[in-house]
């Protein structure tokens, strides 16, 4: 008995040759469906490197290191006494968080379009353990992320949405995909 066409199995390239056919080849067999290559184009090979295209831990310390070189970029007087989160005990122990965690808000916008301070909250939270008691999940600090995202709005990396949020201007996105570029290419070179 034939297979149901749904299980039926995919079609394969002619013997004949070794390149896939093409559109017109796709006609002639009577199969107006056009089926994807694996081939890349001129286009896939050429295309810049985004943000996308380096690991996170990669990207971020490098552009928390751009950054905190950078003049436009403050830290804020209250960064060494702020808790992140409620769920926290303590201030975050390394000197840099600010920096590391305005670099993660930043790639979060790259990546969501539209993000705003609510979800980076939920995004930021954590399980507050409250002894022998159940754990709770508690959002993180809205000021620190709302500082953050007014530091890179007033450096023209993000800018307000229609609709609420933000998402990355321009500018950003060429900033951010140039240091991915160069973690890229570092990446590559070891």
């Amino acid at each position: 008995t034939p297979t149901p066409p749904r299980f039926r199995a995919p079609r394969r390239f002619p013997a004949a040759s070794s390149a896939p056919p093409s559109q017109s080849q796709y006609a002639l067999n009577g199969d107006s469906r056009i089926q994807k290559t694996i081939y890349p184009t001129m286009a896939e090979e050429t295309r810049g490197i985004c943000v996308r295209d380096v690991p996170a831990k990669a990207f971020i310390a490098a552009y928390a290191e751009h950054l905190k070189n950078s003049d436009k970029f403050e830290l804020p007087i209250w960064a060494d006494l702020v808790k992140t989160t409620v769920a926290n005990e303590l201030a975050p122990y390394g000197e840099d968080w600010y920096y590391i965690r305005a670099a993660s808000i930043a790639r979060k916008v790259y990546l969501r379009p539209g993000v705003g301070v609510g979800q980076l909250r939920k995004w930021y939270g954590g399980n507050n353990r409250r002894g022998a008691r159940t754990e709770h999940f508690r959002k993180a600090n809205a000021g620190v992320i709302r500082s953050v995202l007014i530091q890179l709005q007033e450096m023209k990396v993000t800018e307000p949405c229609e609709n609420g949020g933000r998402r990355m201007s321009r500018v950003g996105q060429q900033d951010l995909d140039r240091i991915a570029g160069s973690v890229f290419y570092d990446a590559e070179d070891e």
